[in-house]
């Protein structure tokens, strides 16, 4: 697999992906690992810890004491304490991997490799010295490369399929009955930064080029500064990685996992199921109610999804979202907010297997004046939404 090429670059009115391989990762790589520093490690699978976020390969790896295998240092729970030989030290590498989500819908699984099976990892050392290494790619001693991921879109179907409606001719934002599942993923843009921008960075939201922090979007000075730090301590500090804070904002419609759309038409609602982050969910009212909470409820507390009310208009479903709190990212990649955050979204499902996602963010608490992005998800047809449950999450 390969880590750490993810390249969005986003210009003229648009994002575009030029690089597309894991999206699952749940810190940014270069957070953890340094690319700067190659490292390649061959040795003898001792386990294969398949949990969230990332699997990891334990493996033995020998070498003349106080070489790069007899290095100080821990790997992880399962790491060993190095152990002398006749000269040599066996220790004890910790090689991550992709998600186990990514790496089960690329066809891998924990049984790929056993206890006693001899690899090859390339990929970066690890920032703190500590027995790890970024898989980027993993080979096998007959030289199979395996653990790879390929998270394409599949093709759309030619001509497109039109889009589905209720009896009132409104369309589905979700499955198409009678009795089908599906969800929505693969967005095109997993990144935020104002339409026509152009500027580049990587899927998790990593600029290339840390001077073209003020082009992202129209920061104030603060939020810039606070922007800048995020991203010179390569996205680190990510509460939903660090302490599973949910992905409030237009976040929940870049994670890989997807989301779903339940519309509850008798109780004029509809529930957007996220299956990433902490793996809950959000209620949009379409009953004309005020945007504010419950008086025995949440009157006062600001909340990690806001207050959401919905209409349509014609064929877009518009909401209109406010009442957020200050104690998570809405985007990958570190823009900050205020609870004077209001977000305009715009859903329009265009075709059965297409929805195009626009949003408005109008926060003057951090920028100067309201902004505005968009991108596509596509539908995944007769197939469970892949759940993260991001309490197994560990460095």
């Amino acid at each position: 697999m390969t880590f750490g090429n993810r390249t969005v670059s986003v210009f003229a009115g648009a994002a575009i992906l030029l690089m597309v391989t894991s999206t699952q990762a749940h810190h940014e790589i270069a957070a953890k690992f340094d690319p700067t520093k190659p490292q390649t490690i061959t040795g003898v699978v001792t386990l294969l810890d398949w949990r969230d976020p990332h699997a990891h390969i334990f493996i033995n790896v020998k070498g003349p004491c106080g070489s790069a295998a007899g290095r100080t240092g821990r790997a992880g729970a399962a790491a060993a304490p190095a152990a002398a030989r006749g000269g040599s030290c066996v220790e004890n590498w910790a090689a991550e991997l992709d998600s186990p989500i990514a790496l089960s819908q690329s066809g891998w699984t924990k049984d790929t490799l056993k206890p006693g099976d001899t690899v090859t990892v390339k990929g970066w050392a690890a920032r703190n010295g500590s027995r790890q290494v970024s898989g980027n790619t993993v080979t096998t001693k007959d030289g199979k490369t395996i653990f790879t991921v390929n998270l394409a879109p599949p093709p759309l179907p030619s001509p497109p399929r039109p889009t589905p409606r209720w009896t009132d001719n409104k369309p589905r934002l979700g499955p198409v009955p009678p009795g089908t599942q599906g969800y929505w993923a693969y967005p095109s843009v997993t990144v935020l930064a104002e339409a026509g921008s152009n500027v580049t960075m990587d899927g998790d939201g990593l600029l290339k080029n840390i001077a073209d922090a003020p082009k992202v979007a129209p920061m104030q000075p603060w939020a810039l500064q606070l922007y800048k730090d995020r991203q010179t301590r390569f996205l680190r500090d990510d509460p939903q990685f660090l302490y599973c804070k949910p992905p409030g904002g237009p976040r929940q419609f870049q994670q890989p996992e997807g989301v779903q759309f339940v519309e509850d038409k008798e109780r004029q609602r509809v529930f957007v199921l996220i299956g990433g982050g902490n793996n809950n969910y959000r209620i949009i009212y379409t009953d004309g109610r005020a945007q504010k909470g419950s008086v025995r409820g949440d009157d006062d507390n600001p909340l990690y999804y806001g207050r959401s009310v919905g209409k349509w208009d014609g064929d877009t479903f518009v909401v209109d979202t406010t009442g957020f709190n200050e104690d998570f990212w809405f985007t990958n990649g570190g823009l900050p907010h205020t609870d004077k955050l209001r977000l305009i979204e715009k859903f329009t499902r265009t075709n059965l297997d297409s929805m195009k996602y626009e949003v408005t963010i109008d926060d003057l608490g951090a920028y100067t004046r309201p902004w505005s992005t968009s991108w596509t998800m596509r539908w995944v047809a007769d197939k469970d939404m892949p759940r993260h449950y991001c309490q197994d999450n560990r460095p």
